[in-house]
């Protein structure tokens, strides 16, 4: 027999992880009436995190989210699965979990077997802070929120993240978690390991009279393609490691383009030049 799908009004939420993300999201299931319950790893960042009303208690013990009815892990990308396997010792089985890591398959494939109400998701918001000192209310607004369930997830389970992600005002999808890998890929792992490179590149600069001038120089145009490549290295690393094989893929696209521009200024080809030009000019407004 189906059970009739409930979703409160006011509901009891755990997060696991109050960083940028984790204390984020605390402010925006506090202003629509949730109980927040928050646990991190220092208690210094619990102390902060209740300050400044992110949570309503926060505590370093897992055993605080026992009575939650639902779990945002929100740690690095690599913590996720096993503290998982921690918290499920804690909290019933009616508990729905999910996280907020930017990759999806391996994360979907280690937690569903382990937790029937496991939905997997992936808020697009953020920027390269970090630390509960970085969270902010509105974080989420007109945001892209991508939900990765696997072929046996609850259907209840799907439809409260539903209902809880689109009072904080973002733009629901749902795809597979390996498509969802796939396209991060392009747009957010991709540019990471592309401005890391950039930024690389300026430091290999020799002469130290150019290097001096070229920081003297830096403005607007390095601000904005540098930014995603100087971010947190540990985030970095994680996405090449757990979305390796598609980060590679992407890599070897974007060397092939670049070749292909390095040979139409070599071939001082300024007509193809410009056209390419005109065409990423065109096309970057259907990304944004």
């Amino acid at each position: 027999m189906i059970q009739p799908l409930i979703v409160k009004d006011k509901m009891k939420i755990g997060i696991l992880g109050l960083g940028l993300i984790g204390g984020s999201l605390g402010f925006d299931l506090k202003s629509q009436g949730h109980y927040v319950l928050g646990v991190s790893r220092r208690e210094s960042t619990c102390k902060k995190a209740m300050e400044i009303g992110s949570v309503d208690q926060a505590a370093t013990e897992l055993s605080l989210l026992s009575t939650a009815e639902i779990v945002f892990i929100c740690t690095p990308i690599g913590l996720i699965v096993p503290q998982v396997e921690k918290l499920i010792s804690h909290i019933p089985k009616t508990t729905i979990i999910t996280d907020v890591g930017s990759v999806k398959t391996p994360i979907v494939q280690g937690i569903s077997p382990l937790w029937k109400n496991f939905v997997g998701g992936h808020p697009m918001a953020g920027n390269t802070d970090v630390g509960i000192d970085a969270a902010q209310r509105n974080l989420f607004v007109d945001r892209p929120y991508v939900i990765t369930p696997a072929d046996n997830t609850p259907s209840h389970a799907i439809k409260i993240l539903e209902e809880i992600v689109r009072s904080i005002g973002s733009i629901i999808y749902h795809c597979s978690p390996e498509k969802h890998d796939r396209a991060v890929s392009w747009i957010s792992h991709l540019p990471v390991i592309v401005s890391a490179s950039l930024v690389a590149a300026c430091l290999d600069e020799s002469d130290t009279e150019i290097f001096q001038l070229a920081q003297n120089f830096a403005s607007s145009g390095f601000r904005d393609t540098s930014r995603v490549g100087a971010g947190n290295p540990e985030l970095g690393v994680m996405m090449a490691q757990y979305n390796r094989q598609a980060l590679i893929n992407s890599l070897h696209q974007y060397r092939h383009n670049l070749d292909h521009f390095i040979s139409l200024i070599e071939q001082e080809n300024w007509e193809m030049l410009t056209e390419q030009l005109k065409l990423n000019q065109q096309s970057r407004p259907r990304f944004l």
